[in-house]
């Protein structure tokens, strides 16, 4: 299921909508149609990655640096 970031151009209202094949998205707060899609940002956190280990902090149980839960979770290698 898709989901699309948009900015409403007659209200100026912020959302995201699920858009399902030919759908349009209309604005919930204004039902207008002029809408501006927005870039959507995702993170994406692959093992031994720079930014994922700079990202998060280690478990405060454990220490462990994947980050908090790591102790409870199989080991990857």
């Amino acid at each position: 299921m898709p989901i699309f970031e948009y900015v409403c151009q007659q209200c100026h209202h912020e959302f995201e909508a699920l858009v399902y094949g030919a759908q349009k998205a209309t604005c919930p707060k204004c039902q207008g149609k002029k809408l501006a899609p927005q870039l959507s940002v995702f993170a994406v956190a692959a093992k031994g990655s720079a930014s994922s280990s700079s990202a998060i902090a280690g478990c405060g149980t454990c220490g462990d640096p994947r980050g908090p839960g790591a102790c409870s979770m199989a080991d990857l290698d």
